[in-house]
């Protein structure tokens, strides 16, 4: 299993409840495809440097996890197609 971190931007628009219920979905995701989160680092809302589809700002998570090297793009994947997401990256490390 190899280490990733995936940084993603939620809409601050979400309720408390909703945006917690995102991010333990992708948590949960990464549990059931045989992985294991080691960390979620909840950093809050921030304001864009510009304007992503008319928002000005978004609440960001950068989650550490192992998973199998087939896992990132089933992620991704999930990520692209939620409405909440605004962006993502994932890093593979070391």
């Amino acid at each position: 299993m190899n280490r990733y971190e995936v940084l993603y931007i939620l809409s601050s628009k979400l309720e408390d409840e909703a945006r917690e219920a995102e991010i333990n979905k992708y948590s949960a995701a990464v549990a059931e495809n045989g992985g294991e989160t080691e960390k979620v680092d909840k950093w809050g809302v921030k304001k864009f440097a510009y304007p992503i589809d008319y928002k000005k700002d978004g609440y960001y998570v950068l989650m550490t996890f192992k998973a199998k090297p087939e896992f990132p793009a089933e992620l991704e994947r999930r990520m692209r197609i939620a409405d909440h997401v605004i962006r993502f990256k994932t890093q593979r490390l070391g």
